[in-house]
């Protein structure tokens, strides 16, 4: 190979400075190195194909043909032979195609630069073609995971009507739709003549559609073409105040401010802020200084030609250093260093690192023997063919300055992460590249998106805090997103959460429910503990029932104790006094239960608070039903010839109170021994409340237990009011009747209120049961009793009682 020769190449735009500076800044660092390629020279030919499919065709041939001026004849040796060992091309689909058709021929590596493309899988067309970037799919992973992380749901799609803007719209959005975000619209960038011709036509109608849809995020896909004609539409976007002015643009690896004139004129206000991806190249201080370095007079004509600053030195001979009236002039314009520093890393070290791989390629086939023996001196090319460097490029990996660990997957793409860059530009209208992320990419296919969110400068009209771009508000915490029928799932109403459920996200797409022992806060956007309630002693409440209790106990006692004193009065005597004392004990033990249901349920008082009430007040009943019935047997035992008499005594009453209460006490048992009763906690209830309560364990037990006793006192009543109209002073049927009416009203209301109420006021409510019907009982059949025992001594003697036994006979 030969070293550089300028007249060599046809010509290049000046967009194409960068990568033309960085292959001869390689090719001259090589050729400098000893103790690389010793004894061998490198060089190179660069030719500008005007992305033209015809002119690509026609640098091939001349490639491939013989190294005399005007002779194009492939495979014709006349003269020094000068075929190539590779070629780097960039990356325009058709120059690609028709170029490596050509050269797939002769299995000469072709090395492309810019977005990989499916085609290049396509081995038996293609089987010396490698990409010198990853395949798009990983980059468009990246923008979809780059819209997530900022949470752009609402974006454009900007791409060119050609074969890749096709690709890229659908492959992307079908990629963002499955993300949950949605294409608010998608435009397709116009050819250049269209604009031209019909520009007010193209910026009515692109901008009504953009300004309707309202989305800040843009997506871009296109080539340098591409962004010229975007450049034309947006000022004109610009001038007529419509359309996509002051949004947030997203780019590929296509997009890049080349060094053009057809840009340095146009105002790239628009795109300050814009986030694009960059394969990630070695920030190497020696590389870049190559690149600075290098061919002073390639870069003395692109600096005078892209800022104007032309000088009469500028066209002198190239001489080794800057003119200083010219640099004087130029660096009024823009610096420098500002200028080259932050544009050589994209795809010129691309163009560097691939002329690196191709050196390296050939050090190993020079280093490892395989070559052919010629007369000493004299290595010249064509000892390595070609198709020697395709094994190498395909199976080892290299090190280079701009790069580390590179090497080419199966497929023939590069393996490589990406780079996030942030487009700044200066108020002097410099533009500056600042690295705030990056993409990483472990083969096969995991993608991890790292963003310095705080290194992003946004554009102005955002006051530097993060864009949004959705359809829609967000839906606070505590509400939920629903889409209604026929709208995209980005455009969404907010419906607040109800139903004891929270969110506790923006946007949430459904609402959670609460623990048990949580509910819902007044904005249902967390869940907060419950309160714990139970019956206590300490509120209002829970003190009048246990003040009440106490006072009817109390008042049972004294009742007692006044009638164990008048024991021989003929008015206790009347009355069965055995089982008046059992009665009053049982309601004097009926209030003191009551109490076992106000506290906090434990194992204990919920193992015996209903079982002890129940047993309790079935003795109570009992007594009063045995007494019922010794009145009946005893005004029956008067008539003449009754056998009821035989009856009478205190065996029969202590039978009915034994009989009766063993059944309840055999009840309670089955109970307890099936199903007891234990400490448990109602969480549904009531909203906000966890009520501590004892669950009676079988429901249907407890209502059998309270259905005998309200049986016993429907037995009671019903007799005691047949014996009603009986004769005798201190007759009790009348009193039992009217105990009995008032017990069996209290426990009839019970069972429906008591299945209406909840939470503590369950307990409250069967706690004024046991002490209303208690009271009933004592208040009917003992008070008028105390009465004539404290107040009436007259009427308790028996002369009274014989008197009113005579006067009804």
């Amino acid at each position: 190979m030969e070293g550089p020769e300028y007249n060599d190449y046809v010509s290049y735009f000046e967009r194409n400075y960068q990568h033309t500076l960085a292959i001869s800044s390689a090719v001259n660092e090589i050729n400098e190195n000893p103790g690389f390629l010793p004894n061998i020279t490198l060089g190179y030919n660069i030719y500008e194909n005007y992305q033209s499919a015809r002119v690509a065709c026609e640098t091939t041939v001349d490639l491939l043909s013989t190294g005399q001026e005007h002779s194009v004849i492939p495979n014709y040796v006349c003269g020094r032979q000068k075929k190539p060992l590779a070629v780097i091309q960039g990356g325009d689909k058709q120059v690609f195609f028709h170029t490596a058709s050509i050269l797939s021929l002769y299995k000469i590596p072709q090395l492309i630069y810019g977005s990989a493309n499916n085609m290049i899988s396509d081995e038996a067309r293609f089987p010396s073609s490698y990409w010198m970037s990853p395949k798009e799919e990983s980059e468009f992973t990246g923008i979809v995971k780059l819209l997530l992380h900022f949470r752009w749901t609402w974006v454009c799609l900007v791409a060119p009507v050609n074969e890749d803007g096709d690709g890229f719209v659908d492959t992307l959005s079908m990629m963002i739709t499955r993300s949950g975000s949605c294409i608010a619209f998608t435009w397709r960038i116009p050819t250049a003549g269209t604009v031209f011709f019909n520009r007010f036509r193209v910026v009515q109608n692109y901008g009504a559609e953009l300004m309707q849809r309202k989305a800040n995020v843009f997506i871009y896909y296109g080539d340098p073409h591409s962004m010229f004609v975007v450049m034309v539409i947006l000022q004109e976007f610009d001038s007529q105040r419509v359309g996509p002015v002051g949004k947030v643009w997203v780019t590929t690896t296509l997009w890049g401010f080349s060094l053009s004139t057809t840009f340095a004129n146009w105002i790239i206000e628009y795109f300050h802020g814009a986030l694009s991806f960059v394969i990630r190249t070695s920030d190497s201080l020696k590389a870049r200084e190559l690149f600075l370095t290098q061919d002073e007079a390639l870069l003395l004509d692109a600096w005078s030609e892209i800022f104007h600053c032309y000088d009469s030195l500028s066209y002198e001979a190239h001489v080794p250093t800057w003119p200083q009236k010219l640099w004087n002039r130029c660096v009024g314009k823009v610096s420098r260093p500002s200028w080259l520093e932050k544009r050589i890393f994209a795809e010129s070290y691309i163009v560097y690192n691939a002329v690196y791989i191709l050196a390296h390629s050939l050090h190993r086939i020079r280093s490892s023997g395989h070559k052919h023996q010629m007369p000493k001196g004299r290595w010249e090319h064509y000892d390595t063919q070609p198709w020697q460097l395709n094994a190498l490029l395909r199976t080892e990996h290299f090190n280079t300055t701009a790069m580390n660990d590179v090497y080419f997957k199966k497929d023939r793409t590069l393996v490589a992460s990406y780079d996030v860059m942030n487009l700044v530009i200066r108020p002097n209208g410099s533009a500056l590249r600042v690295k705030v992320g990056r993409l990483e990419i472990q083969p096969p296919s995991d993608h991890e998106l790292h963003i310095q969110e705080n290194s992003i400068v946004w554009p102005g009209w955002f006051n530097q805090t993060r864009p949004r771009s959705t359809c829609t508000e967000s839906c606070v915490p505590g509400y939920r997103k629903m889409v209604p029928e026929g709208q995209p799932v980005c455009c969404y109403d907010c419906l607040h959460c109800r139903g004891g459920t929270i969110s506790s996200q923006t946007d949430s797409e459904h609402c959670d429910e609460c623990p048990e022992d949580q509910h819902p806060n007044e904005d249902n956007e967390r869940c907060i503990p419950k309160v714990i309630i139970f019956l206590t002693y300490g509120e209002t409440l829970g003190t009048a029932l246990a003040s009440s209790s106490l006072f009817f106990s109390v008042t049972t006692a004294i009742v007692f104790g006044i009638f164990l004193k008048s024991r021989e009065s003929p008015v206790v005597k009347a009355n069965n006094r055995n089982l008046t004392y059992v009665l009053l004990i049982s309601l004097l033990l009926s209030f003191l239960s009551s109490l076992l249901f106000i506290g906090q349920p434990r194992k204990v008082t919920c193992l015996f608070r209903q079982t002890a009430f129940s047993i309790i007040f079935s003795i109570a009943v009992s007594s009063v039903l045995a007494k019922t019935i010794m009145v009946v047997a005893a005004f029956m035992a008067t008539k003449p010839g009754n056998t009821a008499r035989r009856w009478l005594g205190k065996s029969l009453a202590k039978s009915i109170v034994i009989f009766c209460s063993s059944l309840q006490i055999g009840i309670c048992s089955i109970w307890l021994g099936i199903s007891p009763p234990f400490p448990d906690s109602d969480v549904t209830s009531l909203p906000g409340q966890i009520t501590l309560q004892c669950n009676e364990g079988s429901v249907a037990m407890f209502y059998t237990a309270l259905g005998y006793m309200g049986f016993l006192a429907a037995i009671c009543f019903t007799v005691a009011f047949l014996a009603r109209k009986l004769p005798g002073s201190f007759n009790e049927a009348k009193l039992i009747t009217f105990s009995m009416l008032v017990f069996c009203s209290v426990w009839v209301s019970f069972v429906p209120t008591y299945l209406s109420t909840k939470g503590k006021y369950m307990v409250a409510v069967q706690i004024f049961s046991i002490l209303a019907s208690g009271a009933g009982l004592l208040g009917c059949i003992f008070v008028p009793k105390c009465y004539i025992i404290l107040l009436r001594p007259d009427l308790n003697t028996k002369e009274q009682l014989m008197i009113k036994k005579k006067g009804h006979t």
